[in-house]
């Protein structure tokens, strides 16, 4: 359970800024060249390729280099994790307010 708290940490924390979010935005669409994405965003290509580093190192993307031009590729399976995590916490939070809606509407919970 700690490793994947770990791994959706970084997810979240890749995802939390902006700029990599149109990225993965962008790459859903399809596969990528480094250069193509980077011209959509007003930054100098190192800046830009900071971004593309934490993305790659967080697991969300992968980069494949043919010749000189690398490609960036989604890893959907890592943005799977976000899913799960997500559908896990409306689940909780679903019981939590079943049981509250359950104790407000339940004439016997409100005898005093």
């Amino acid at each position: 359970m700690a490793q994947y708290s770990v791994q959706v940490d970084g997810v979240f924390v890749a995802l939390a800024d902006p700029t990599r979010r149109a990225v993965v935005r962008r790459l859903g669409h399809g596969p990528t060249s480094v250069g193509d994405l980077a011209r959509e965003f007003p930054m100098t290509l190192p800046s830009f390729m900071k971004h593309v580093r934490t993305l790659e190192s967080n697991g969300l993307i992968r980069t494949l280099k043919s010749g000189r031009v690398r490609t960036c590729v989604l890893n959907r399976e890592r943005l799977a994790l976000v899913g799960d995590w997500l559908a896990e916490q409306h689940r909780i939070w679903e019981e939590r307010t079943d049981r509250l809606e359950q104790f407000v509407t339940d004439p016997k919970e409100n005898r005093q």
